[in-house]
């Protein structure tokens, strides 16, 4: 590929390129660079937000670069305070050591296994003594630790920050001398670490990286960045068909940013034309949905899953197929049954039994495809169907005895 495609295609979706100049005269010494990432093994469940971060790389691997996945085995323990406004608690060794393996095992679901290089910051940091890590830490001043945003305010605030915390952006900087680092990537949090990498590097005689920041992906609401705490998020590990109906279900808007970070199908050129088509009337959103709801489900189990969450998808919403092609979810209740109202909320269909009494009341209750409005309706054990609400809340539920 040519260098000025390489770089549009490096640059879709970043934040920040520090600095772009000197990305393109690295790409034109014609050699594999040297993309690193640093990943703290503290959350091993990842969601789709997670692998905006993953699919750059999988686009430098696939541009010929070698990619470094490091897993900061020895920085977890000292635990990251990036946005943090309180210090973390540090991990044990055998936290890290078993997050690493479930890291491991999702990360590859993006990335290509025999084009990334593993590595664990231990390798070095387990070598080093107490008067080279003095030594580190006498490269950098506190008055500059207390430029980083979170350090300043929770000192303004007359929080307690741990000596440790300071040495966490050092000691991330440093992975990048020890792996000779050309590129690193991280989110827009971690670009004061990313950046104390290029200071150390040109300490230590290397030419400094090039500093690459990816945005935070906002949730299915559209509003708040992807978090497991907010609920607004997709897990990779969740079946197709969960994968394919929250696609489906985040708004118009949302999917041209979801589709610039997550999609590498849909190109930027292509994507300009179908923005014209659905201005134009001409295309609904809702069939660029299904395609990178498609793409995804495929990416994290395969094409054969995906294209059976898709028609499971059509069968219940568009009344198209066969409902049975839905995963069969099992759903524990006691011996003498549920109402309607109960099991929605058992089911995880609904939040709440109050919010599934307005469902009924509006008429959007579906069990099998016919209205439900009556709260009495009563569901025991042994029950096999399809509980819906709206046109995008559904479930193919068995009632167990509990």
């Amino acid at each position: 590929m040519p260098h000025a495609a390489a770089l549009e295609l490096i640059g879709r979706g970043t934040d920040e390129i520090l600095k772009r100049e000197e990305l393109a005269a690295r790409l034109a010494l014609g050699r594999p660079l040297r993309i690193k990432a640093g990943f703290d093994p503290t959350a091993p469940d990842l969601h789709i937000g997670h692998t905006v971060l993953l699919n750059k790389m999988r686009q430098f691997q696939d541009l010929g670069h070698q990619v470094i996945f490091l897993i900061g085995d020895f920085t977890g323990m000292i635990g990251d305070p990036s946005g943090k406004n309180a210090t973390r608690k540090p991990l044990t060794r055998e936290d890290v050591d078993a997050n690493a393996r479930t890291y491991a095992d999702q990360v590859f679901k993006v990335l290509d296994r025999e084009k990334t290089e593993l590595r664990f910051n231990s390798e070095w940091f387990g070598q080093m003594s107490a008067a080279d890590m003095i030594k580190l830490a006498g490269q950098h001043t506190v008055a500059r630790m207390l430029e980083r945003d979170d350090f300043a305010k929770r000192y303004a605030a007359q929080q307690s920050i741990a000596l440790h915390e300071f040495l966490y952006p050092l000691v991330q900087g440093y992975d990048s001398v020890a792996l000779k680092a050309d590129v690193e990537l991280g989110g827009t949090d971690q670009k004061f670490n990313l950046l104390m990498g290029r200071g150390l590097q040109e300490h230590h005689g290397q030419p400094p990286q090039i500093v690459l920041t990816m945005p935070l992906l906002e949730g299915l609401d559209g509003v708040n960045k992807m978090s497991k705490s907010l609920g607004n998020y997709i897990g990779i590990s969740e079946p197709a068909i969960d994968i394919v109906t929250k696609t489906m279900k985040i708004g118009d808007e949302l999917m041209w940013r979801w589709i610039e970070l997550l999609s590498f199908d849909i190109s930027m050129a292509e994507v300009a034309s179908l923005k014209g088509e659905v201005a134009a009337g001409t295309l609904n959103p809702r069939d660029i949905k299904l395609r990178l709801a498609r793409e995804l489900a495929a990416r994290f189990h395969d094409a054969a899953q995906a294209e059976l969450a898709i028609a499971g998808w059509h069968a219940v919403v568009r009344g198209e197929g066969d409902t049975s092609l839905l995963p069969l979810q099992d759903v524990t209740v006691p011996a003498e049954g549920l109402r309607i109202a109960a099991l929605l909320t058992a089911a995880g269909i609904t939040p709440s039994n109050g919010e599934a009494t307005r469902k009924l009341k509006e008429r959007a209750v579906r069990v099998d495809g016919t209205v439900v409005e009556d709260p009495q309706t009563h569901f025991n054990p042994g029950f096999e169907g399809v509980l819906q609400v709206g046109k995008r809340n559904f479930a193919r539920v068995r009632l167990l005895a509990g």
